[in-house]
């Protein structure tokens, strides 16, 4: 019995020091104002991913070889705090008894990496939807980038972050000056 619980011991404790998949971090930079252009606007700020898929990275070898790669944090959390330092930085105030909401959507988020003797080709996707739901109306309206990348080589767990949040900030970005946004939000809130 004690050589049972030894073994047990050992496999238990090799489990926890085996090597752990890939992943990715996180750190989308939400555009801060310096000075506020809406005057407290009240409004409740939630979120969904509707990506069928919980994976963000996907690196093909060629070898009939596919690894998914999740993040190290959820993503849905990591966007809806990015918008929401975003949006209070603007003058919005999140308050979760607004009677107008503003819903996150994640539609798509994904890193194609594919890979070759000697170089690696980076394909990044990110979609997202807002939906503005306030009792004058409902607004929706999409955003998206895309963008692609070379490079020498096999890609780094590095090269994926960087690639994903680049276009997580240029997409934050998009939403910060989309004036057709703003002005509903300050209108129908």
């Amino acid at each position: 019995m004690k050589k049972f619980l030894l073994v047990a011991s050992v496999l238990a404790l090799s489990a926890c020091s085996a090597p752990q998949a890939p992943q990715l971090t996180l750190a989308p930079t939400p555009v801060i104002a310096t000075q506020a252009s809406v005057n407290g606007t009240h409004v409740n700020l939630t979120s969904q991913d509707l990506r069928p898929a919980q994976f963000i990275a996907v690196v093909d070898t060629g070898r009939q070889n596919v690894e998914p790669i999740h993040a190290s944090q959820n993503l849905r959390v990591t966007l809806e705090d990015a918008l929401a330092r975003q949006l209070t930085a603007q003058g919005y105030k999140l308050d979760k008894n607004s009677k107008g909401t503003l819903r996150l959507d994640i539609l798509e988020a994904m890193v194609n990496v594919k890979h070759s003797v000697m170089s690696h080709e980076l394909s990044t996707k990110l979609q997202l939807q807002l939906v503005v739901d306030s009792p004058k109306g409902k607004f929706v309206k999409r955003y998206a980038g895309k963008s692609d990348k070379t490079g020498a080589m096999s890609a780094s767990t590095e090269d994926m972050e960087l690639a994903l949040n680049n276009l997580m900030t240029a997409v934050l970005n998009d939403i910060y000056a989309d004036a057709e946004l703003n002005n509903y939000m300050q209108e129908n809130l």
